[in-house]
């Protein structure tokens, strides 16, 4: 047996921001033509440590080697010198630029740029790997995973055989997660070494060879994939174990609380963002809504809360404590609000949306219960509790309830959140990418807290870019699909394949299961 050579070897790689050390003295080995998983909570330090690879952060300590020789990346031009390209979360392409003009950009290429040239050289590596491409398309004609295509040949056009994929699949349909597999596959097979960064386990054991752990900024370890499984990788990225089961109990006693009937919103510009949506949410259930990322999610559950100017169409709230039918449209969000229709959304801009960055828990809690009409001066004492659970049970990470939220994390913002809309006891909650972002421990308390509020007769929309946890969590599934419905399905009985199919067709079968 040949004996594995190195493409990455990193040694004692450390990096301090302020008086947090993100990467302590890191050890980690990619070898040739493998993929690489890198797994680990919020937190861990697992982008900090590619940045310092890709040439984004510098490190304070330590030494990287590439195919065995040492060397310094002080900028992602130096990266791509040695052969190492990042392909990131949030792409970096110009709109209004064609694929080749984007692939080709920024590069020193001697004499006059060809593009008909770089089409052809672009149209060489996607036959060679197994992309689907038009080079002549625009970036702003572009679905997710064809920007992604256009990031992942931009790397290899510029000859990198070491790539890193930060959550490569976070917005991907089931069957263009299976393409992209299929891909990195064919480069692995051209002797390519790839890392690939994913909260996703079921996917870190179908496309890694190995797994490497990283816990609170340190090396725990690295596993071959085929001797893990969900659980083992689970505890040893929190270092505890931890239960994996999402609890599914059937609904009791299910009313209609919330139905939408012919749904039709335009925006700004006058572009159609809902098209006659038709569905009904019932108390005491969890109703998921899926679909590839900007089909209307966003502009459905702002439209319930009174935040989206609605065209057409029927909102009927009917109310559990007058048994009255409420009609919400044309009502302000604090009528909404008040009536028991609670929203926890999670924006890219989590404090924008919901938290005064400014204040800490306990100040955001007082701005709720004075929306709900209550005097901040007289009650203090309930905002102050209410932080402290919040606190506890979720496991905020703060000094204190009034650390100002906007130096807290993303993760432990977004547990301030949800954590704050629950405890109005709504009627119906609900909530958009809730765990967006979050570990896995963090994401099952959630899940679990969701469930409890189903329990109690809550109706419980939760909208979730995750297709295991949404036929996991959920009672019924509507399928959305370019702004229509495509599909109204029972959870239980569906599968990933069919609901895969449905978000990406529209006006599939409309009626409800």
């Amino acid at each position: 047996m040949e004996p594995v050579k190195n493409a990455v070897k990193m040694v004692g790689l450390t990096k301090h921001f302020g008086s947090v050390v993100a990467n302590n003295a890191i050890n980690l080995e990619l070898h040739e033509g493998e993929i690489l998983s890198l797994l680990g909570e919020n937190g861990s330090g697992k982008t900090t440590l590619m940045n310092m690879l890709s040439g984004i952060y510098y490190p304070d300590a330590g030494q990287i080697y590439i195919h065995d020789k040492p060397v310094t990346i002080g900028s992602p031009k130096d990266a791509f010198a040695n052969g190492i390209g990042m392909i990131h979360q949030h792409y970096k392409l110009v709109d209004v630029f064609t694929a080749t003009e984007n692939i080709i950009l920024g590069l020193n290429e001697k004499g006059r740029l060809n593009l008909k040239e770089a089409g052809r050289k672009i149209k060489e590596i996607s036959n060679k790997y197994g992309f689907e491409i038009n080079p002549e398309q625009k970036v702003y004609d572009m679905s997710v995973s064809q920007k992604q295509t256009v990031e992942i040949i931009k790397v290899l056009y510029r000859g990198a055989d070491i790539l890193i994929l930060d959550e490569p699949t976070a917005v991907l349909t089931p069957q263009e997660t299976d393409k992209l597999f299929a891909v990195m596959r064919n480069m692995q097979k051209d002797g390519k070494s790839i890392i690939i960064i994913t909260h996703k386990l079921h996917e870190v054991l179908e496309v890694s060879d190995r797994v490497a752990i990283l816990r609170k900024g340190e090396y725990i370890g690295d596993v071959l994939t085929k001797d893990a499984d969900q659980q083992s990788l689970t505890d040893m990225m929190v270092g505890r174990t931890v239960s994996l089961n999402i609890n599914r109990p059937e609904p009791v006693d299910p009313k209609p609380r919330l139905e939408v009937k012919g749904l039709t919103v335009y925006d700004e510009l006058g572009v159609k963002r809902l098209d006659d949506i038709n569905f009904t949410a019932y108390s005491g259930e969890i109703l998921g809504i899926a679909g590839i990322a900007g089909s209307g999610q966003r502009e459905l559950l702002e439209s319930i809360s009174g935040l989206y100017p609605i065209a057409e169409g029927e909102i009927v709230y009917h109310n559990p404590k007058s048994e009255k039918d409420e009609n919400l449209v044309g009502m302000d969000p604090m009528t909404i609000t008040k009536a028991g229709i609670s929203m926890a959304f999670v924006p890219e801009d989590r404090l924008g949306m919901g938290l005064v960055g400014s204040m800490g828990m306990t100040g955001n809690m007082m701005l709720r219960s004075w929306r709900n009409g209550k005097s901040f001066f007289v009650d203090k004492k309930a905002p102050e509790q209410l932080a402290n659970e919040i606190w506890r049970d979720l496991e905020v990470v703060t000094p204190s309830t009034n650390f100002p939220v906007r130096r807290m994390s993303g993760g432990n913002v977004q547990k301030v959140l949800v954590g704050r809309e629950i405890a109005q006891n709504p009627a119906v909650l609900m909530t958009a990418y809730a765990v967006r972002g979050l570990d896995i421990n963090t994401s099952y308390t959630i899940y679990n807290l969701l469930t409890a509020e189903k329990m109690k007769g809550v109706a419980v929309i939760y909208v979730g870019e995750d297709l295991d946890v949404l036929l996991e969590l959920c009672d019924r599934l509507v399928v959305l699909c370019g702004g229509k419905v495509s599909g109204v399905v029972d959870a239980r009985t569906t599968n990933k394949r069919d609901v895969g199919v449905l978000m990406t067709r529209v006006g599939g079968n409309e009626h409800e299961k």
